[in-house]
């Protein structure tokens, strides 16, 4: 086999060493077109778990960079004049340049021929693949294979706004350092490790805005090192700030459609890259040497072993790249969190990536959870409860208040369409279904979308409000959720539009009826599938009778006695229909800018806001991004939100997408909250956070981080009606609505969770990888 390896970073060279160790007879070449001494940066970090991996793959490499790491175990965050030291993190540091001149003697212990200061051209490479075997392009972010087949890999480069520079420094540290400093040019972040004796990394951060006013573009990389010096003075503790290449850059999140043409191969940051602020870009690079090794002596032959390297590679990947995504996305928001309190501030910090959690954070460093509860549960005594400070509940089981509503915790049931009613009607079913998540212990139950006119229907087994006869039928489910259970209880109010006269989900999703169905209706005649009916432009006629079926729908709700109604302006709907310019195409007074699109669900609200009891809450559901190009985006949702805030809302119900059917949603575990988070941020307003969140663990994560105010779960209750019940006996809140005929199953969890509690806690930490530490000699050991 012989293999030419463009690019002599820490990718090209562990993947040399793995296969020639695995395959001695292997012919092996690295082109680097570097000198030895040329190496740029300071120093690189790795994660126990990065560790392990390494060591299980070569023990020999592994013992020689552990050998001359740095070891610690605590996160430092330093804000506002408090630091909170958090641990049970497990890093290594190490010197760029020594990782890279380990790698090297490795391989050249093994025989792999290293040649440096070989700039190769792109045509000395084609004439390479066609020599070699294989072509691993490891080439850097800037590489020049990658370009000259453009085309075929279809990379996208996301250059993001926040400025950066690396440099270094002989304070010494002993954790993972965060600095947060703020002048009168702007707001700076300093991430900053120690990776040898004597010698740190420290990335420098900061906005845009910032970048300018200081005017680092014209600075030379010393005098940029000046200027940081004195603002991270007390950070520095009387030491400098080395330079070495320390120019600023904005960071290039750069993805790839295809990896492989032939048998070239990209590999390292020519193929992927993953923020600093998760220290992940040099393990992405030698885990994607590790998986590339893997297939090449897994299948019979290059051809096979590259595209079992993507398909395999690939989910792994894009899971890093997500998580460094909603990273840096916190670093370049960093203006949002600066009134936090310092706890709160430190704790959102910590959980930004999702990767560590409330749960995780109480496995491993309990004093800070507690802080971070006792300060919740302070803000919530300063909104008028009467709840412990000392011992407090966890913040999911915190009241809340809107008006003069007040839910005992901070759970909702999504509303969650079923289809199941008849002619409007809901049936038992729907008593069953309701009634069983009120018993659940839940602060607040959602219907599902509840049709304000027979043909604002989404499908024929859609709920309605428009007859007496399915008013009774509600009459029925609210006074049984009223009987037992102490959950209060919100009504969501809609109207399908263009998305109406549908099969039913498990039929067929958003499809058109076959035979039976309506005249749908819209702001625009624009039909959702290219073979749906077109739906009919909305007159004023049409509005008007719109307005007055909700103001109908609500005069029942005010009859019925619920708590709470919710305005559906999401997901494609009619009303959401009018708020995305994919959707209305207007050209009068209700379509065209966002105000005019605004125009027509805030008539409606309005109309319904004027015969609902001033003491009660209204909501408003929002999607706040369409997944579309030249659709609906976050900051295009904060604007809405102000307006509905100006007109008496309040609370936004932030969702997201199904306005069109070619969105492209990104997926993921609480992959809407950071909407939540912006709406309650820039627009002031308490928000419902909603999507893929399954656990009460990432409850109390996103109340705890200030994202949301309520946290709804959908599918967690589909088939756990007594999803906060079991979660209060998991954390030990007695004080959980729960009817006297369950009281003995309550009290059985109760006993039961806390052995159940301790022995989970043993299992995580029995699975955490094992816990590295610096010896008395200096070296890294394991235990």
């Amino acid at each position: 086999m012989r293999i030419a390896v463009i690019g002599g970073g820490p990718a090209g060279l562990y993947f040399s060493i793995l296969y020639k160790k695995q395959n001695p007879d292997a012919d092996i070449h690295v082109y680097e077109r570097n000198r030895p001494s040329d190496t740029f940066g300071f120093g690189v970090v790795f994660s126990d778990e990065t560790l392990q991996n390494f060591e299980a793959h070569d023990a020999e490499s592994y013992r020689l960079i552990t050998d001359r790491f740095a070891y610690w175990d605590d996160i430092e965050v330093n804000f506002k004049g408090e630091t909170f030291r958090i641990g049970g993190n497990g890093f290594c540091g190490c010197s760029r340049k020594t990782l890279l001149e380990l790698l090297n003697f490795r391989a050249s212990q093994l025989g792999v021929e290293i040649h440096n200061g070989h700039d190769l051209s792109i045509e000395d490479i084609l004439e390479m693949a066609k020599t070699h075997d294989l072509v691993v392009a490891s080439d850097g972010i800037n590489s020049v294979v990658r370009n000259h087949f453009i085309e075929h890999f279809n990379p996208t480069t996301d250059l993001r706004p926040n400025h950066f520079s690396w440099m270094g420094s002989t304070r010494p540290l002993d954790a993972f350092s965060f600095f947060f400093e703020k002048n009168e040019d702007g707001l700076f972040i300093a991430h900053a490790y120690q990776y040898e004796p004597g010698a740190s990394t420290w990335v420098l951060e900061t906005d845009p805005e910032t970048f300018e006013r200081v005017g680092f573009a014209t600075m030379s990389e010393a005098e940029s090192a000046a200027y940081l010096e004195k603002v991270f003075e007390k950070a520095l503790d009387g030491h400098p700030l080395l330079i070495n290449r320390s120019m600023w850059r904005n960071f290039p999140m750069i993805r790839n459609e295809r990896w492989t043409i032939g048998n070239i191969v990209l590999l390292g940051d020519a193929k992927a890259t993953a923020h600093f602020s998760i220290g992940s870009g040099t393990k992405l690079a030698m885990e994607d040497a590790i998986a590339l090794n893997a297939a090449m002596n897994r299948h019979p032959n290059v051809t096979a072993a590259l595209a079992g390297f993507e398909k395999g590679r690939r989910e792994e990947v894009e899971k890093i790249q997500h998580s460094a995504d909603v990273s840096l996305v916190w670093f370049e928001r960093l203006k949002r969190y600066w009134t936090m309190d310092p706890v709160q501030f430190a704790f959102g910090l910590m959980t930004r990536a999702k990767a560590i959690t409330y749960d995780n954070l109480e496995l491993r460093a309990p004093e800070f959870v507690e802080k971070i509860a006792a300060h919740f549960a302070k803000d919530v005594a300063a909104s008028g409860f009467d709840v412990d400070t000392e011992n407090p509940n966890p913040p999911m089981f915190q009241p809340f208040r809107l008006r003069d509503m007040v839910v005992a915790n901070r759970v909702v049931v999504s509303p969650m369409d079923t289809y199941s009613a008849v002619d409007g009607v809901p049936q038992d079913f729907h008593l069953a279904h309701y009634g069983t998540r009120a018993m659940g212990g839940a602060g607040l139950v959602y219907t599902e979308m509840v049709c304000v006119s027979d043909e604002g229907r989404i499908t024929p087994g859609c709920a309605g409000l428009y007859t007496d006869e399915q008013e009774a039928a509600w009459q029925r489910i609210v006074t049984f959720v009223r009987q037992h259970s102490k959950t209060k209880f919100c009504i969501q109010l809609g109207h399908s539009g263009r998305k109406g006269s549908t099969k039913l989900m498990w039929e067929g999703m958003d499809r058109p009826l076959e035979t039976g169905g309506w005249q749908t209706i819209a702001p625009s005649p624009i039909p959702y599938f290219p073979d749906s009916p077109a739906p009919r432009e909305m007159t004023r006629a049409d509005m008007d009778k719109v307005v007055a079926d909700f103001v109908a729908a609500t005069e029942r709700c005010v009859r019925l006695g619920v708590d709470m109604i919710e305005l559906h302006c999401a997901h494609g709907y009619l009303l959401a229909s009018f708020l995305s310019p994919l959707t209305n195409h207007r050209t009068d007074a209700y379509g065209g800018s966002i105000e005019n699109r605004l125009r027509f669900p805030l008539e409606v609200f309005d109309a319904m806001r004027a015969v609902w009891p001033a003491e009660k809450p209204m909501s408003v559901r929002v999607s706040a991004t369409d997944w579309a190009e030249g659709g609906i985006v976050g900051d295009d949702t904060v604007v809405i939100a102000k307006a509905f805030v100006a007109h008496g809302v309040d609370l936004i119900d932030v969702s997201s997408g199904q306005t069109v059917p070619e969105g492209k949603p990104i997926f993921g575990r609480m992959f809407q909250t950071p909407f939540a988070e912006q709406v309650r941020a820039e627009a002031g307003i308490a928000t419902l956070a909603v999507g893929a969140i399954t656990s009460a663990d990432q409850v109390n994560t996103i109340l705890a981080a200030g994202r949301a105010d309520l946290v709804a779960l959908a599918r967690p209750h589909l088939v756990n009606p007594y999803f906060t019940l079991l979660a209060a006996a998991e954390y030990g809140v007695a004080d959980v609505d729960c009817p006297p005929q369950y009281w003995p199953g309550r009290d059985q969890a109760f006993r039961n969770a806390p052995r159940s509690r301790e022995e989970l806690k043993e299992l995580r930490l029995k699975a955490r990888p094992r816990h590295r530490y610096q010896n008395e000699r200096g070296r890294v050991a394991a235990e």
